[in-house]
């Protein structure tokens, strides 16, 4: 069920808010178990088989941690840990390593036609952070419906933000329409859903009519000239950012509509001045779950240089890892490691640049690796490089319009969470975004819709 589509934006939802309004003003202790109900069936709207995999993953890391309160014995935690990766492993990562061993010779390894339960990433990291925090004695045991909310909240359990249970557990308990500001807070966050909708649709949707044929055209073998080689790597760096804050948008807007504050997630990356920045930046709560249950465990910047600059190697490869099972991926990981790197030993030497500088540089190091992270193998990442240094196809074929437009909004325009926040409750700004809402429709109406990037990583 996409959240771009009139199933989603003309059943589920209303009906989901009905019934929810309903339950809290007349039933509000039954308001969680109704809210972990409809995340369920939306999530099992997918595909029903995934379903039990989700369910079985709550209750049994719910178990582990139930265990582990009553017995103190930390090795629960570790195994918990490392269950929940072996399945991720399984259904995202077998067939990778597989063909590893089949570069052994006389060794033929299983290969299994699985398909990816969509959020597995995801919802294995929301597990992997409470465990961790509670090993730590920072958090607190909870009942199986506050964990399984936690878990599978429908609007993030899909392809984030990563929350951490500090920023969400104690919103559970609010009566979030008895609030003063309750009608505010579900104002924006219809504001919210129809900005992220816009952007998606509008933006996202339309800067991948600019950049899949040139990657098909690449993965076909064919000779790209400068222009399409610059138009494809300039429209999937606009393309991935549109799509998935769009997709926070929407997220952090259906969120508040249930009376739940969610993390943000992008704050205008592509006005950094340096790749670290840009991390910072660039979907915030994975960053900071790298930083927190990866890099500072791996030793950090506490152990010594050498130890940081292999923390941040093993921290970025890992990290592209998680996008997917191949080995763009894990290269264009590795190449973030590598920049921070050079950050790193830039500063220590004591340098500095120019600002400008530092944003082109980053930009433009961003966009080039991102080429990577599309492209479906290295060859193909390959042909666009040859193109964009001048050795393609002769000529220069380059649509540009979506591109600027594209480029102003991400680099001048503030965050759509800051510009709802700040805009002063008017009737004409609501019947504006009352107009762009139909505007959308239509426009979902007449295109076919495209599914989230992120929901395949």
């Amino acid at each position: 069920m996409l959240f771009n589509s009139f199933v989603f934006l003309f059943a589920f939802l209303p009906a989901a808010l009905l019934i929810h309004w309903l339950v809290e003003r007349f039933k509000p202790e039954w308001r969680l178990p109704v809210l972990l109900a409809l995340s369920l069936l939306f999530y099992s709207y997918w595909d029903w088989r995934f379903a039990p995999l989700l369910v079985g993953s709550i209750v049994v890391n719910w178990l582990i941690a139930q265990a582990f309160t009553r017995s103190g014995r930390d090795v629960l935690i570790p195994l918990a840990i490392a269950v929940n990766l072996l399945v991720l492993g399984f259904f995202k990562y077998f067939n990778f390593f597989a063909d590893f061993v089949d570069v052994i010779p006389g060794i033929r390894a299983p290969h299994f036609d699985i398909a990816l339960p969509l959020g597995i990433s995801f919802f294995t990291f929301h597990h992997i952070m409470y465990l961790t925090d509670l090993r730590a004695g920072k958090a607190p045991r909870y009942d199986l419906v506050r964990y399984g909310l936690y878990i599978a909240f429908f609007p993030q359990v899909l392809a984030g933000p990563l929350v951490r249970w500090s920023e969400i557990m104690h919103q559970f308990d609010e009566r979030p329409y008895q609030r003063r500001d309750a009608e505010e807070r579900f104002s924006r966050g219809l504001m919210l859903l129809v900005i992220g909708l816009a952007k998606k649709v509008f933006l996202g949707d339309q800067l991948a009519e600019y950049t899949n044929p040139i990657f098909a055209a690449a993965a076909a073998g064919q000779a790209l000239d400068m222009g399409e080689a610059l138009q494809g790597a300039l429209g999937f760096t606009f393309q991935v950012y549109f799509d998935f804050s769009g997709y926070t948008d929407m997220a952090l807007g259906l969120g508040l509509l249930f009376g739940i504050v969610l993390p943000q997630n992008f704050d205008v990356p592509y006005r950094a001045t340096s790749l670290a920045d840009l991390w910072r930046r660039w979907h915030m709560t994975l960053s900071r779950f790298l930083r927190d249950y990866l890099y500072i465990p791996l030793g950090g910047s506490r152990r010594g240089l050498a130890v940081q600059l292999g923390a941040l190697l093993a921290t970025m490869t890992l990290g592209g890892l998680w996008h997917g099972a191949g080995w763009n991926f894990l290269v264009w990981g590795a190449l973030q490691g590598i920049g921070l790197i050079i950050i790193v030993l830039w500063r220590k030497a004591g340098l500095s640049m120019p600002s400008l500088l530092g944003w082109f540089l980053t930009f433009t190091f961003f966009a080039l690796t991102l080429v990577i992270f599309r492209a479906e193998t290295l060859a193909v990442a390959g042909n666009f490089y040859r193109a964009l240094l001048g050795f393609g196809a002769d000529g220069f074929t380059m649509k540009w319009r979506a591109l600027a437009v594209g480029a102003a909004i991400a680099m001048i325009g503030p965050t759509a969470w800051t510009f709802v926040h700040t805009l002063p409750p008017r009737r004409w700004i609501a019947a504006l975004f009352a107009i762009l809402f139909l505007v959308v429709l239509f426009k979902i109406g007449d295109d076919a819709n495209y599914e989230f990037i992120y929901f395949q990583f």
